[in-house]
């Protein structure tokens, strides 16, 4: 497919700088893309423009303030990101991974709803009164426990297993292996055994949630693990019992968070973040990789380290731990100062107590 960069310019309302009839048929990062290529550039005045590409046009921001050679045509738009990714789309279109149809080898249990082009693949189970709304797409091997409540336009990928009344909103992903509802990690020891608490409560998700790959989100003990509008969970994240999410969260890789968390909207834990049980996250917050939050963090706090403490405290503890061993040194010298004032004033007592 090839399309005169003209054409891409109005797609996404671009300023074109360059000839209009030049024809593009990919997109490209900027060290792979080619002649026939077009590629993005965020922070265009940070390159060399002679050597980091051969595109053949690249989209870039109308406020960038950069010299681009002549043979690079220009797509100036105000946002970089959402621009390309409008172009990456035509160029790569998604196709049909499975069949909007419901798979002879899938099993249906009893009093299930299915909405309008539902698709359910091969080896799927979909339990007894599990309602599955317009354009669902289960994949092979997903179960359904009885009860689940799937929204309009959600994606469920391979072997993702949903516990029993559990209610997943609309235009929501769960990737492969999620596993939700599980029973919380909760037990009554009074006796000198582990006995599991009760595990009454499901998981609900609002609409446009995504769950990346292996991440496991446990149902409430008596009411609803929750899961906010538009929060976005990575891979491998563990989402414990009784937790309330904000929306719009952004929780990355391999996070832990304990039971009865509570965030606000548009919180953000980088990688690795650590959570304690029972305490409160506010809007906005911030919380850098491989934090140990110990405590509750106030709306908007950037917070970092083991036990995690704000951003600008712990900066000023990495300068002082740098300086250490020059501070060793000068205290070992003070030390040795010390030693050999010590042995004269030793010294001048015992000359004075002989001359007495």
């Amino acid at each position: 497919m090839q399309i005169t960069l003209s054409k891409l310019a109005a797609l996404i309302n671009a300023e074109l700088v360059g000839d209009s009839n030049i024809l593009i048929e990919k997109t490209a990062p900027l060290h792979t893309a080619d002649h026939l290529s077009v590629t993005f550039a965020e922070k265009p005045e940070k390159l060399d423009w002679a050597t980091v590409t051969k595109a053949r046009a690249v989209v870039l921001s109308k406020t960038a303030n950069v010299q681009i050679p002549d043979n690079i045509a220009q797509l100036r738009v105000d946002n970089v990101k959402a621009a390309f990714d409008i172009l990456a789309r035509l160029f790569h279109p998604s196709c049909e991974l499975l069949k909007r149809e419901i798979s002879a080898q899938a099993y249906l249990g009893e009093n299930v709803t299915l909405g309008k082009n539902v698709a359910v693949g091969p080896f799927a189970v979909v339990s007894d009164n599990v309602t599955l709304d317009d354009d669902v797409t289960i994949f092979p091997g997903v179960v359904l426990l009885p009860g689940v409540v799937v929204g309009k336009g959600t994606t469920i990928y391979p072997n993702a297993v949903v516990y029993e009344n559990c209610r997943i909103g609309a235009n929501c992903i769960l990737h492969a292996g999620v596993v939700l509802g599980a029973y919380g990690f909760g037990y009554d020891s009074s006796s000198g055994e582990h006995i599991l608490a009760a595990q009454y409560g499901s998981v609900v998700l609002e609409d446009n949630v995504e769950l990346g790959a292996c991440a496991t989100v446990d149902r409430g003990a008596y009411d609803a693990t929750y899961v906010g509008e538009g929060t976005k969970i990575d891979n491998h994240v563990m989402l414990a019992h009784n937790c309330k999410v904000g929306k719009r969260n952004m929780i990355c890789a391999s996070c832990g968070i304990a039971g009865s968390v509570v965030t606000g909207d548009y919180v953000v834990m980088a990688g690795r973040v650590g959570v304690r049980d029972h305490i409160s996250i506010g809007d906005g917050a911030v919380i850098g990789a491989m934090a140990g939050v110990m405590a509750s963090v106030p709306a908007k706090a950037r917070i970092v380290g083991i036990p995690a403490t704000p951003e600008m405290e712990q900066m000023r503890k990495q300068a002082a731990l740098t300086k250490l061993p020059d501070t060793l040194r000068e205290v070992r010298s003070i030390n040795k100062e010390i030693a050999k004032l010590q042995a004269r004033l030793a010294a001048l007592e015992a000359a004075q107590n002989d001359q007495e």
